[in-house]
């Protein structure tokens, strides 16, 4: 996967990025280079970096899952307050 589709997909891996040193968002070759090709470029082992992507990703996907779970919960209390 491109930097490009990367952060159009998950804007917040900008925030990993930018703390290992790599500030891909406004580069030129974040259109074509990938993931890999970036890390190594830059002398990082690419692996760590997609893993430390998908940590903070599934992070954000988990917060929003139980977000949905607890509204919902919530509707369903609402809605037997009014049924009588």
């Amino acid at each position: 996967m491109s930097f490009s589709e990367l952060l159009e997909r998950h804007p917040e891996a900008a925030e990993e990025l930018f703390s290992a040193g790599m500030h891909c968002a406004g580069c030129p070759a974040a259109s074509f280079e990938t993931i890999e090709q970036g890390a190594e470029a830059h002398g990082f082992d690419g692996d760590e970096i997609v893993k430390r992507i998908n940590k903070r990703i599934n992070k954000r996907i988990n917060k929003k899952s139980k977000s949905k779970k607890v509204n919902k919960i919530k509707s369903r209390k609402k809605k037997k307050k009014w049924k009588r």
